[in-house]
C-alpha cells in the first residue's frame, strides 16, 4: 500500500492536486484486504467502514473505483491514478526484489516491461490493469513506470526497497 502512496502524491505534485488527499487514497485503497480477503467483498464491505469513521465520499469513492466489479466509473484524475499506480507498484516492488541489491534504483522501465510479458514472474500481480490504467491516464506505459519508479526512489527507505543499493 505505501508504494501506491508514494506514486499518488507524486501524481497529485505533478498535476497541481491534494498531495495528502491522493497519498492517504493509496494508503487506504486496500485496508481491508486481510477482513475481506474475497471479492466482491473487498473494496464494497470496506466502503462502510470507512464511511461510518467519516471518511469522505470522494475518497470512498476513488477506493471502489479501483475494482472494475464494483461499477463505479473511474472519471477524476485521483481515481484513475489510483488505480494506475495499484499493481503497477505491486509489480515495482516485485522487481526490486529480485535485483542482487533488492533496490528500486536497480529497476528500468525497460526491465520492467519484460517482465510484464513474463507470465511466471510476480503472477499474482494483473497485468492487464497495469497496462489498462497507463491507458485509462492518456499516458504512455513506459513514462507510466518511469514516473512510478521515480516515486518509490523517492520513498525508498520508507518502503523497505533501497536494498543494498550505493549510488556510485
Amino acid at each position: 500500500m505505501l508504494g501506491v502512496a508514494a506514486c499518488m502524491e507524486a501524481y497529485a505534485r505533478h498535476f497541481g492536486e491534494d498531495e495528502e488527499k491522493w497519498a492517504v487514497v493509496g494508503m487506504l485503497h486496500d485496508f481491508d484486504w486481510e477482513i475481506h480477503p474475497n471479492l466482491p467483498d473487498h473494496p464494497t464491505l470496506g466502503e462502510a467502514i470507512l464511511e461510518a469513521r467519516g471518511v469522505s465520499a470522494e475518497i470512498r469513492r476513488a477506493i471502489l473505483s479501483h475494482a472494475d466489479f464494483t461499477g463505479v466509473k473511474r472519471e477524476s484524475r485521483m481515481e484513475k491514478a489510483l488505480f494506475a499506480c495499484d499493481e503497477l507498484s505491486g509489480f515495482l516492488t516485485a522487481a526490486a526484489y529480485v535485483k542482487p541489491t533488492k533496490s528500486i534504483f536497480e529497476v528500468e522501465p525497460k526491465g520492467v516491461l519484460k517482465k510484464v510479458k513474463d507470465k511466471g514472474f510476480a503472477r499474482a500481480v494483473n497485468r492487464q490493469d497495469i497496462l489498462q490504467g497507463a491507458a485509462e491516464m492518456g499516458v504512455e506505459l513506459e513514462a507510466h513506470i518511469q514516473f512510478c519508479i521515480d516515486a518509490m526512489k523517492a520513498k525508498a527507505e520508507e518502503l523497505g526497497i533501497k536494498g543494498s543499493y550505493e549510488a556510485s
